[in-house]
């Protein structure tokens, strides 16, 4: 069974960081597609960024140059590194894993403020 579980969120002021973690159970997280997507209130769910099996990933435009999504297969952990952190940026994240192309399974969500 397929399980995802983030953790990493918290209260930033802005111009700062975090690092999201998504450890994957019940696959290989090498062989699948992954990405990050975010949601905040009133608004629909988004996809924020997405790594294939291999190096290279893909970024929403209000995020690319300061947000970045890695994989390390050996740990089946998925990060997201989100710097130069905005009030935008405030949203509950979710990672997922894709299949043919969809997000297939989603994790619980952590909550990600961006405040001073």
């Amino acid at each position: 069974q397929v399980r995802l579980v983030e953790s990493g969120g918290g209260l930033v002021q802005p111009g700062g960081s975090l690092r999201l973690s998504c450890v994957v159970s019940g696959t290989l997280l090498s062989s699948v597609e992954m990405g990050w997507y975010r949601q905040s209130p009133g608004n629909e769910r988004e996809l924020v960024a997405a790594i294939g099996t291999g190096p290279s990933a893909d970024y929403a435009s209000s995020v690319r140059g300061r947000f970045t999504i890695s994989r390390d297969n050996a740990q089946k952990t998925l990060y997201l590194q989100m710097n130069s952190l905005k009030p935008e940026d405030t949203a509950v994240y979710y990672c997922t894993m894709f299949r043919s192309g969809r997000p297939e399974y989603w994790g619980q969500g952590t909550q990600v403020t961006v405040s001073s």
